[in-house]
């Protein structure tokens, strides 16, 4: 299959249309539909309904395997520039908000201030987010959190390629108002909290699904999704009463309105591991090694 007809067909399903899709990748609308016609040629399938613009059976089963193909195509393309040193005064970083901290934040002011020239950025993101910027080139490294069984790695999508080392292991801790009547515990079991009525923030705290598949339970039911990484927000919700939800026991501590309970069963923690190219750049390297642990 010819790439461009598969980053055609990604980007008609995404636009729900044919000729944003043109806009947004530059062409004719007739050049896409001639990728489309070409594409559903080679496969022998429909791929899109036309009105209204939309994904065929086959067209789904066909979006499974583009994303991640285009995914890797473009991580390799970034690869191979990276052994050409391209923006060696570059430093940028991508992170899931619980996972900045202020050994990293230090690490990173100070690795700046030694070059004065580099130009560093943090970019605030969630985990799938955050991987594909490392593979694709768009940032040099990724700090990415979650909940995991001690000394487990993060189970991430798409991340094979990229090597990681933990950065941090800390007490997983379930917020909730400082009104709730379990408030004043000194630990909690997660399992007792299924039936609880939490908020899906998938990319600012840990994703329900895991704390499902930590509890082999069903619950964990949500009346409220937070979509966003401003973990100040999430807890503002908490504290009036919107559901619970999770993070690093150390970072939650003080936060007003809040109280922060440790989990201590099941056996997980919150883990924070560093994501980075086989190839940094020097800038990159640097800070790999003031954060990697001695």
């Amino acid at each position: 299959m010819d790439p461009q007809q598969l980053r055609t067909f990604v980007a008609v399903v995404d636009h729900r249309s044919f000729s944003a899709a043109a806009q947004a990748l530059g062409y004719t609308q007739s050049a896409i539909s001639q990728h489309i016609a070409a594409l559903e040629a080679d496969l022998e399938a429909p791929l899109l309904s036309r009105r209204p613009v939309a994904p065929t059976e086959a067209g789904e089963r066909l979006l499974e395997h583009a994303r991640p193909l285009l995914l890797r195509l473009h991580a390799a393309r970034a690869d191979i520039a990276r052994l050409r040193q391209v923006r060696p005064g570059r430093l940028a970083l991508a992170c899931t908000p619980g996972a900045l901290t202020p050994a990293t934040a230090l690490a990173l002011v100070r690795a700046r201030t030694a070059t004065p020239q580099l130009v560093a950025s943090v970019r605030m993101c969630g985990r799938a987010e955050a991987v594909q910027a490392v593979l694709t080139g768009t940032a040099d490294l990724a700090l990415v959190d979650g909940a995991v069984a001690p000394s487990d790695p993060l189970p991430l999508s798409d991340a094979a390629p990229l090597p990681a080392f933990p950065v941090s292991e800390e007490p997983l801790a379930v917020l909730m108002p400082d009104t709730h009547p379990l408030a004043g515990r000194s630990a909690l079991q997660l399992a007792d909290l299924a039936a609880a009525r939490w908020i899906d923030a998938p990319d600012a705290a840990v994703p329900l699904a895991q704390l499902r598949s930590a509890t082999q339970s069903d619950g964990f039911g949500h009346q409220l999704t937070y979509t966003g990484c401003d973990i100040r927000g999430l807890a503002l919700l908490v504290a009036a009463g919107a559901g619970l939800t999770t993070a690093a026991l150390p970072a939650a501590e003080g936060i007003p309105g809040i109280a922060a309970i440790p989990i201590t069963e099941p056996r997980i923690v919150h883990r924070t591991e560093l994501l980075h190219p086989r190839t940094p750049t020097a800038p990159a390297a640097e800070l790999l090694d003031a954060l990697r642990p001695k």
